[in-house]
């Protein structure tokens, strides 16, 4: 059930920036073996300049202003506060399409792209190509603030966001996501395929080979490798945020060089950047999100999908499958990646399968351009056959 939705604009105290920026200068900074960089974490050295920058340089107006100047809004579904983007195209006749953001993310990441896909004629595209986009903060992260009861897992906020389309009037509507945005519209596609168009991911969940798969070809040996180190060198933030989130929140929220350790780990871990971070994400754009996280003190309520999707036995793809068509884009330097018919164990009708040649995790950061256009071409190849409906 959801409430009015009322408008939303970003307007933060003066005084929180005030604290934000004290906080960073009185920060107490721990030691770091010399000559270690980013092997056992966070760099020292960037992270203080990085923090200087912060608390000296970085306008958090122009984060404010960059949001503002796109219709957002917030409601009330199933008892938890949800804020959202809705970036209608000026061509009514566009296709209505949702796109979900993942950890340590938000609706930032996206601002990116929103004039493409709802603006195609202005950024190089067709006059078929536009969106009506919802960019859907999830329950618990940034601007929907923190959730206020367990149980907020994948599947819960996949059933919020499909009451919020359905309150919006979208009855069918593309979804699109990344990270915990594609476990979301998964869940979304497998609970409602027929509001489901199609399903474009960009994250694509990865359980390795099954039996019947067979003899491993030379790449799906690779990427077993990948999924392999993984698993035993890049999931230790995963354990913390399963298991024991709460004792991970108060540093988060106190330190805001704390917190943007934890996050700036993931940029320099999870990017296609060669160990140069800003090499393939704006300096300011990174700051941006993280000093939402701060503001929202979201940083232990965002941890917490993890700890209630592990509860609920629900780490992994939709238990009956998905068989919406799929789109899948597929980045090199994605935490994990999987072979084509490895994907088709879960993804059972994937009409596009495009493998990046440069990307990481955060794709709409990195790859703007590729990624909208592996939108653009993927709806486009459906709407011949299921033109999205706006009521």
């Amino acid at each position: 059930m959801t409430e009015a939705a009322e408008p939303f604009r970003l307007a933060i105290p003066d005084a929180e920036l005030d604290d934000l920026r004290a906080r960073l200068r009185q920060t107490r900074w721990p030691d770091q073996i010399p000559g270690t960089a980013w092997e056992s974490g966070t760099d020292i050295d960037y992270l203080r300049e990085l923090c200087s920058y912060w608390a000296t340089e970085f306008d958090w107006r122009k984060v404010e202003a960059r949001l503002n100047a796109w219709p957002q809004f917030r409601t009330v579904i199933d008892g938890q506060r949800v804020h959202y983007i809705h970036a209608r195209s000026r061509h009514e006749d566009a296709s209505p399409l949702v796109l979900l953001h993942g950890w340590p993310g938000s609706v930032l990441e996206f601002l990116g792209i929103l004039g493409p896909l709802t603006d195609p004629t202005a950024h190089g595209g067709r006059h078929e190509d536009a969106f009506h986009v919802v960019c859907v903060s999830l329950p618990g992260f940034t601007f929907s603030g923190p959730t206020t009861e367990p149980g907020w897992h994948c599947e819960r906020m996949a059933s919020a966001v499909l009451a919020l389309m359905n309150e919006l009037g979208y009855q069918r509507f593309g979804a699109q996501g990344g990270d915990w945005g594609s476990v979301v519209a998964s869940c979304m596609a497998a609970r409602s395929p027929a509001s489901i168009v199609g399903l474009h991911i960009n994250f694509v969940l990865n359980s390795g080979p099954h039996a019947e798969d067979g003899e491993l070809t030379t790449h799906e040996r690779e990427l077993v490798r990948e999924l392999e180190d993984h698993l035993a060198t890049g999931t230790g933030y995963q354990a913390i945020q399963k298991t024991k989130p709460q004792t991970l929140t108060y540093g988060l929220t106190d330190s805001p060089a704390g917190l943007a350790g934890w996050i700036v780990e993931k940029y320099h871990g999870w990017t296609d950047c060669d160990g140069d971070i800003e090499s393939v994400v704006n300096r300011d754009d990174m700051l941006g999100n993280i000093t939402a996280y701060w503001f929202t003190r979201t940083a232990g309520s965002s941890a917490r999908i993890y700890y209630e999707t592990e509860r609920a036995g629900l780490m992994d793809a939709p238990a009956g499958g998905v068989d919406v068509p799929t789109g899948c884009a597929v980045f090199p330097r994605e935490l994990y990646r999987p072979s084509r018919r490895w994907a088709e164990h879960h993804y059972r009708d994937i009409r596009r399968w495009t493998e990046f040649p440069k990307g990481g995790h955060f794709a709409a950061m990195e790859q703007p351009e590729g990624l909208v256009n592996d939108i653009r071409a993927f709806f486009g190849s459906l709407r011949g056959a299921s033109r999205a409906e706006v009521t």
